[in-house]
């Protein structure tokens, strides 16, 4: 029978005499096992503050309330695009195509709009299921024909790329203008409003904590009320409040920063709380070992593209949005550039494993905080671009190279 991949191995199991199957105590587990598990986002969590000092001291702007709203609006692509990847790096998969799909379907959403006069929430729903069909296409060629989801995603990406330039008209953009798609990336919640989804949140990240606790409890884990329940809700709660006082101070919650925690609730619930979840984990630690335990580790696969496709499709919107348009994949923020790279590094930055098997959902917003901080307080220090895809680029290595320092001074194979 399988066990919950999110935590540590279950303590020796005995039987008494009367046949029925009791559970041993649980230990009390070391900094160290801690460090790989529970507490894996420490490291990040510790270089996203020194970086924020860093950037407070070089910048009198860094932390104004508009510029906090700024750097949230333009991390929330990047984080849900490294949402969707975690989906598949946690199968030990990886998905080279989902830029290009982020590009395409969002012109394909601008084609119906503006040229067959599709409403835009018809057209956003058709984008995003044409990404997750994508995604589930590309990975039934891997688990049917056996290649590398490498080679299979690189090759979709390329063929995407010039189906966007064939969607495209002859003036290659579609403007969004008046096409009520803006509203997405320039409304915000604010006032009362604001504080009132702050409530919502709070009550249910508790719920998901307190179950979490419920189901260690019953696998007989150690469980602390105070440090598994009381403090990261407090911490969590708190900031959470300061950030909302910051961004009422100007004009309110950004519409897309609370989609994009919805995605992050989502997506927590989903690896946490669903049997789905639990087979991610266990495909990615051992598919072999799943296969024998009755998953149908194709069909998880699939699953896993899908989810990473639709999701890249919503950050195309998010993304057209934003530039009031699409374009060529080169431009306009839309399935170009470095958000492919920049993607798949925030989702390693924050902690999900390129090796298949571990990740938890916070590692999204760590990574794209990470990534976004950079960006924001280098462009605010005046430094080129070249230089902020180096620091991105070097942040990538280390992240990486403490990961495996911590799994390899603490003796711990984590999940």
């Amino acid at each position: 029978m399988l066990s919950d991949p999110t935590t540590q191995p279950i303590p020796a199991a005995g039987v008494r005499e009367s046949g029925t199957a009791f559970v041993a105590p649980a230990r009390k587990r070391s900094f160290g096992e801690l460090l790989t598990s529970d507490l894996r986002a420490l490291p990040v969590v510790i270089g996203l503050v020194a970086l924020w000092i860093f950037f407070i001291f070089q910048s009198d702007v860094f932390l104004t309330p508009r510029n906090l709203s700024n750097l949230l609006v333009q991390s929330t692509v990047v984080g849900v695009m490294a949402l969707g990847l975690m989906f598949v790096l946690l199968v030990k998969e990886i998905d080279l195509s989902v830029a290009a799909i982020n590009g395409v379907t969002a012109v394909l959403m601008a084609k119906l709009i503006v040229e067959l006069g599709v409403p835009p929430w018809a057209a956003i729903a058709i984008a995003i299921a044409a990404g997750a069909v994508i995604g589930s296409l590309s990975a039934r060629w891997v688990t049917f024909v056996g290649v590398p989801s490498f080679v299979v995603t690189l090759g979709l990406g390329l063929g995407l790329n010039g189906l966007q330039l064939i969607l495209l008209p002859e003036t290659a953009r579609y403007g969004l203008m008046g096409t009520g798609v803006e509203t997405i990336a320039l409304a915000k919640v604010d006032g009362l409003a604001a504080w009132a989804v702050l409530a919502i949140g709070v009550v249910l990240y508790a719920a998901l904590m307190l179950s979490n606790l419920a189901r260690r409890r019953r696998a007989g884990l150690s469980v602390s009320l105070f440090g598994g329940f009381l403090l990261p809700l407090g911490v969590g709660a708190i900031l959470a409040a300061i950030v909302v006082a910051m961004l009422n101070a100007h004009q309110g919650i950004p519409v897309v920063t609370l989609i994009f925690a919805a995605l992050l609730g989502l997506g927590g619930y989903v690896l946490k709380e669903t049997q789905f979840g639990l087979h991610l984990y266990a495909v990615g630690n051992n598919e072999e070992a799943a296969r024998r335990a009755g998953i149908k580790v194709p069909y998880v696969k699939m699953a896993a593209f899908a989810i990473a496709g639709g999701v890249a499709a919503l950050a195309g919107v998010i993304a057209a949005s934003r530039s009031l348009g699409v374009g060529v994949f080169s431009g306009g923020g839309v399935g170009g550039g470095t958000l492919l790279l920049e993607s798949i590094a925030a989702a390693v930055i924050g902690g999900v494993s390129l090796f298949g098997g571990r990740g938890s959902i916070h590692a999204a917003l760590l990574g794209c905080l990470v990534i976004g901080s950079v960006q924001n307080g280098l462009n605010l220090m005046g430094v080129d671009n070249e230089v902020r895809l180096i620091v991105t680029g070097l942040l990538l290595v280390l992240a990486v190279s403490i990961d495996k320092l911590i799994e390899k001074f603490t003796g711990q194979q984590s999940f």
